[in-house]
């Protein structure tokens, strides 16, 4: 039990297993390879999950990677090509 919380630690990812990571625009804009402004579209849009810290008159919009990482699973497009894969003779 001790080895699998010192585990990531000694990896060198710093993160225990249930910690999780949450970006800003910029940050998930690099992790997506995508524009800020792409990202600020789907936030408008409420195209991609989020949530929002609220820090005065607007709040500021933060994203889980474990949400975020389960919409793409969501936005992948299977293979339905029934021979895809399959060698011929």
């Amino acid at each position: 039990m001790v080895l699998e919380h010192l585990r990531p630690l000694l990896s060198g990812s710093g993160r225990s297993a249930g910690e999780d990571v949450i970006f800003d625009k910029k940050t998930l804009a690099e992790y997506l390879h995508v524009s800020e402004s792409t990202i600020n579209k789907m936030v408008m849009n409420k195209q991609i999950p989020h949530f929002k810290i609220q820090a005065g008159q607007s709040g500021a919009v933060r994203f889980r990677q474990r949400d975020i990482d389960k919409w793409i699973q969501r936005q992948t497009i299977p293979d339905i090509n029934p021979f895809a894969g399959k060698m011929t003779r």
